[in-house]
C-alpha cells in the first residue's frame, strides 16, 4: 500500500519556507456520534467495519497520506480501545512521514465535543483537514489547499473551505444515491463564499426563506440543489477556537456551519471547492454504504479500490468486475455474477449464485443458495438452500438450511437464524437487546461490554443489555439465536429510504401521486420554486421571449442528459427496469 501512495503524494506550495513552517495535519473523527448503524455498531465502531472486506478507516488514511498529509490525529471515544488497539497493530503505527496519533475520550457526545478536547491538547499549529473515518475519496487537495490559503491572505475572516460535488438528488424520494436528504446551498459564483447551508427543508412549504440581506449584499447569487456535501473541511485554527467559545456547538453543519452563516457579528466566511473527477462520498446510512461499495468495486475511487490496498498478488480482478482471493474454493456449477468480491479462504458449493455482493473471508456457503445485492463479512455459515437479498450479515452469523433473508435485514454479530425462517424485510436483529433509548451516546456504554468480534463480555454487562438467550428462539425459528428489534413508531419511512435494499415500486408509486398533489396545491398558490438558479439582487422578474425560449432549451437539454445518466445508472447498479421507468417518468 505504501509504495502506491507515496507516488500519488501531493504537496500544498513549492515555497520551502512554508512547508517546513507547519507540516499538513488532519483530524480524523473515528466517531460518527449518530445510532444509524445500530445494532451493529453497539459491538464495533463504525470506522472498523468492513467496506468491501477492508475498514472503512483504512480507505480515509490510505487517501490522507496520497494527498500530502503528514501528521493524523484520530479522535476515538465511542469503542475506543478498540480502534487504537486495531491502529496500533496495522502499518499506520509505522509508516515514514506519516504519524498517527489517537486522542481518547470517554465523554464526548459530539463532533463539537471533540474539536473542544482536540483544541485542548493544543496538538493543532495550522490549517488543517477535518474529516470523518467513514470517508472515501481519491481528490487532490492541492489546489483546495491552495485556493484556501490565497484567500485567507486577502481576508482573515475566511477559516473554512467545504468540498463539494455535483449530485442531482431523485425527483422522487428528494434523496440523493448516498440515500442523504435533498441539500440546499447558495453560494456566490464568483468568489464562491457558502451563504445558505440546509439539508432539512420543509417541502411542504413549496418555498425556501432566504434572508434579503443575503440577495442585497451579493450582486449575484445561486442556490443549488444538486450539490453533494463531501464533508471534507480545509480549517484554519479559528475553528477550534470557536468550538471552544460557544459550547451550543455539538453538530459541525446543523450547529456550526450555519451558526457562522447567520452571525453578523464576527463576520466568519465559508467558501467551497467543487471537485468534478474526482470521487469524495462520505457513508452517512446504510444505502449510502451499499452504492459506495459498489463504487469501490466498480473502481470509480481508483487507487484505492481492493487489488491495490490489498495488492494485486492476494486479490485478482476478474471480467465483469468479478474479485476473487486467491485460494477461494468454488465448486464448478457455482456461479459469480458480475460486480462481485469473494473473500480469501471462502467456500461455495454447488449450484450457488452469487451477483452484485461481498462476501467475506473464511466463509462457508452451500449448495443451491442465491445471494443478490447483500454484503457477507467474515467467518459465516450459510446451510443449503438459503435465499439473501439485500442484506447485510455480521461476523458469525448462522443460517441454518433453508433461512430467507427478505430485502434491507440486518443480522449483527454471531446471530443464528433457525432452519426455513424468513426474516422479515428491513429487520435488524442481534444477540443484545434493543435499547429503550435512542441515544447516540449509549454506543459508549455498550462499548467495553463487547470485544468488537461479537463475543459478550458477560462480566460487564448489566442487566439491561445482557441477553437472555434461551428466550430468543420463537423469534429466529427452530435453534435461533437473537432478538428481532422493533421499528420505533415514525421510524418506518426512514428505514426503507437508509436501506440497502431499492426503495419498493409501491413506495415510489406513493412518492410520485403525493408529489403530483402537493405540486397541484403550490401551482394553485403560486409558491412553486426552481432550485439551482441564479437570483440577482436587481432582477425585475420579469424576462423576454428569447429568455424564456433559451430556457426551455436548456431545460431539454438538461433532460436529455439526466435520462441518459439515469440509464446507465440503473445498468451499472442493476437496477430493476420498472424502476428504472419510474425515474425516468419523473424525470419528464
Amino acid at each position: 500500500m505504501g509504495a502506491q501512495k507515496k507516488g500519488a503524494t501531493a504537496r500544498v506550495s513549492e515555497d520551502p519556507e512554508e512547508l517546513a513552517r507547519h507540516p499538513l495535519q488532519a483530524i480524523l473523527l473515528a466517531d460518527s456520534f449518530t445510532t444509524k448503524f445500530r445494532p451493529i455498531t453497539l459491538e464495533r465502531p463504525k470506522v472498523l467495519l468492513p467496506l468491501v472486506n477492508i475498514p472503512m478507516i483504512n480507505y480515509t488514511l490510505a487517501w490522507l497520506e496520497s494527498a500530502g498529509v503528514e501528521e493524523v490525529f484520530v479522535f476515538c471515544c465511542a469503542h475506543s480501545k478498540q480502534v487504537i488497539d486495531y491502529l496500533e497493530s496495522s502499518e499506520w503505527s509505522s509508516q515514514p512521514n506519516f504519524s498517527v496519533t489517537t486522542i481518547e475520550s470517554h465523554n464526548s457526545i459530539s463532533a463539537g465535543d471533540a474539536l473542544r478536547l482536540i483544541y485542548e491538547r493544543n496538538v493543532i499549529h495550522g490549517d488543517f483537514v477535518l474529516i470523518s473515518g467513514d470517508t472515501v475519496s481519491n481528490m487532490s487537495l492541492t489546489q483546495a489547499l491552495q485556493e484556501h490559503k490565497d484567500r485567507r491572505k486577502k481576508d482573515a475572516n475566511a477559516i473554512m473551505t467545504m468540498v463539494v460535488k455535483q449530485s442531482k438528488p431523485s425527483p422522487i424520494t428528494q434523496q440523493s444515491r448516498l440515500g442523504t436528504d435533498e441539500l440546499f446551498m447558495a453560494i456566490n459564483p464568483v468568489t464562491k463564499q457558502l451563504l445558505y447551508y440546509e439539508d432539512k427543508a420543509e417541502y411542504s412549504k413549496g418555498f425556501i426563506s432566504l434572508d434579503k440581506t443575503l440577495i442585497a449584499d451579493n450582486p449575484s447569487v445561486i442556490l443549488h440543489n444538486d450539490k453533494q456535501d463531501c464533508y471534507i473541511d480545509i480549517c484554519s485554527q479559528e475553528v477550534l477556537s470557536l468550538f471552544t467559545d460557544n459550547f451550543d456547538y455539538q453538530h459541525l453543519r446543523r450547529h456550526f456551519v450555519k451558526g457562522l452563516l447567520v452571525d453578523d457579528i464576527m463576520g466568519y466566511k465559508i467558501f467551497t471547492h467543487e471537485i468534478h473527477s474526482s470521487y469524495a462520498a462520505r457513508i452517512d446510512n446504510f444505502r449510502s454504504y451499499d452504492t459506495i461499495s459498489k463504487d469501490i468495486i466498480q473502481r470509480w475511487t481508483y487507487p484505492f479500490v481492493p487489488d491495490v490496498l490489498c495488492g494485486s498478488s492476494a486479490i485478482k480482478v476478474e471480467r465483469q468486475g468479478t474479485y476473487r482471493a486467491s485460494d477461494v474454493t468454488l465448486s464448478r456449477s457455482a456461479q459469480l455474477g458480475s460486480f462481485t468480491f469473494i473473500g480469501q479462504g471462502t467456500k461455495i458449493g454447488n449450484d450457488t449464485k452469487i451477483s452484485h455482493s461481498v462476501i467475506g473471508e473464511r466463509c462457508t456457503i452451500g449448495s443451491n443458495v442465491t445471494i443478490e445485492g447483500s454484503y457477507i463479512w467474515n467467518n459465516v455459515t450459510i446451510e443449503d438452500g438459503c435465499q439473501l437479498r439485500n442484506a447485510i450479515v455480521c461476523d458469525g452469523v448462522i443460517l441454518k438450511s433453508g433461512a430467507v433473508l427478505q430485502p434491507g435485514v440486518i443480522l449483527s454479530f454471531k446471530v443464528v437464524v433457525g432452519q426455513e425462517f424468513v426474516v422479515p424485510a428491513y429487520s435488524k436483529v442481534s444477540l443484545l437487546q434493543q435499547p429503550t433509548q435512542q441515544d447516540s451516546d449509549e454506543e459508549l456504554e455498550y462499548a467495553d461490554s463487547t470485544s468488537g468480534t461479537g463475543e459478550l463480555r458477560s462480566d460487564k454487562l448489566n442487566g439491561d443489555i445482557a441477553p437472555d438467550l434461551s428466550e430468543t428462539a420463537s423469534e429466529l425459528g427452530t435453534g435461533g439465536v437473537g432478538y428481532i428489534w422493533t421499528v420505533f413508531e415514525g421510524a418506518y419511512d426512514e428505514e426503507w429510504r437508509h436501506s440497502v435494499a431499492p426503495i419498493p415500486t409501491d413506495k415510489l408509486v406513493k412518492l410520485m401521486l403525493d408529489k403530483d398533489e402537493d405540486e397541484e396545491l403550490l401551482t394553485q398558490d403560486g409558491n412553486v420554486i426552481s432550485a439551482s438558479r441564479e437570483l440577482k439582487a436587481d432582477s425585475d422578474g420579469n424576462g423576454s421571449e428569447d429568455d424564456d425560449n433559451e430556457d426551455s432549451r436548456d431545460d431539454y437539454v438538461s433532460f436529455e442528459k439526466e435520462v441518459e445518466a439515469t440509464f446507465l445508472r440503473a445498468v451499472h447498479e442493476n437496477v430493476k427496469v420498472d424502476l428504472a421507468v419510474l425515474e425516468v417518468n419523473a424525470l419528464r
